[in-house]
């Protein structure tokens, strides 16, 4: 993992010099974890997933002059990613949950492919509304505190607090 003085490094020589390598590092450092929170949000939807992390990185790249510093590059990348996704879901007129389109994502996946645990937490995650699940994600899949997650969400940390509760309290039901 980069330390915020190496990101600020690899930033400023995209910035100053336009080096795409140095923005080709940081797209290394964080693929991965930016589209495993992807694919979680779109409920295993691969391709969508695909197109989402594409363009979440291009608008950086293209953003990268905006950044200011004050939080992790990786918070500020996964805000654009979450923007993405909610964007998709508008475009889509699914701002009210993933009853319409992702009906069938958990549906599709064979019980033979996937463990029934896996297709419980999918069932559970389906359950949860957008603001849930993607505090659940970002605290319980990916490790992040508190505090960060309010700086995705872009809402205080006693929200986030409550969206962990009520989600805790929905899977409890369901499990």
């Amino acid at each position: 993992m980069l330390s915020k003085w190496e990101e600020l490094r690899l930033i400023a020589r995209c910035v100053t010099g336009d080096d795409r390598d140095a923005f080709g590092q940081l797209v290394e450092e964080y693929n991965d974890g930016l589209r495993r929170f992807l694919l979680n949000l779109t409920l295993g939807d691969a391709s969508l997933t695909d197109d989402l992390a594409q363009e979440t990185f291009i608008k950086a790249y293209l953003s990268l002059r905006s950044y200011r510093g004050i939080a992790r590059f990786r918070t500020w990348l996964y805000r654009i990613a979450y923007n993405e996704f909610y964007m998709h879901l508008r475009r889509r007129h699914e701002t009210d949950g993933f009853e319409s389109g992702y009906d069938n994502v958990a549906d599709s996946v064979s019980p033979h492919a996937a463990g029934d645990a896996r297709m419980d937490v999918e069932r559970c995650l389906k359950a949860l509304s957008e603001a849930e699940r993607t505090a659940v994600l970002l605290f319980y899949m990916d490790d992040r505190p508190i505090k960060e997650i309010a700086d995705i969400m872009q809402m205080p940390q006693g929200t986030v607090k409550s969206h962990l509760s009520r989600a805790k309290a929905k899977m409890a039901k369901l499990f």
